[in-house]
C-alpha cells in the first residue's frame, strides 16, 4: 500500500479580520496549534483563527511556492485569488 503525504498552503482569517498564510503537512493539527496559542507569533495575539482557504500539493516546494506568491499580493488581490480558486 502506497501512502502519499499531502502538502498544504493554507490561509487563516484571524479574529481581527487579517489573513495569515502558511504551509503544513497536517492542516487540522496546524489550525488547532494556532488556536492553542502555539502557532506563529502573528496568530497568537489574533486568535481564534479560522481556516478560510487551502490548496493541496504533491510536494512541499509547490505548496511553499504558492504560499510565497500569495504573500506578495495586496489584500484585495488575496480575496480575489481565494474566490477565483474556490469556483
Amino acid at each position: 500500500m502506497e501512502t502519499k503525504s499531502s502538502h498544504y498552503f493554507y490561509v487563516l482569517e484571524c479574529s481581527d479580520s487579517t489573513y495569515y498564510a502558511g504551509y503544513t503537512n497536517n492542516l487540522e493539527k496546524r489550525v488547532a496549534t494556532h488556536n492553542a496559542g502555539k502557532g506563529a507569533k502573528y496568530t497568537r495575539a489574533r486568535s481564534p483563527v479560522t481556516c478560510v482557504y487551502y490548496e493541496t500539493f504533491e510536494t512541499k516546494q509547490e505548496a511553499m511556492r504558492a504560499e510565497y506568491a500569495f504573500k506578495q499580493l495586496q489584500r484585495s488581490e488575496k480575496i480575489q485569488y481565494m474566490r477565483r480558486q474556490s469556483v
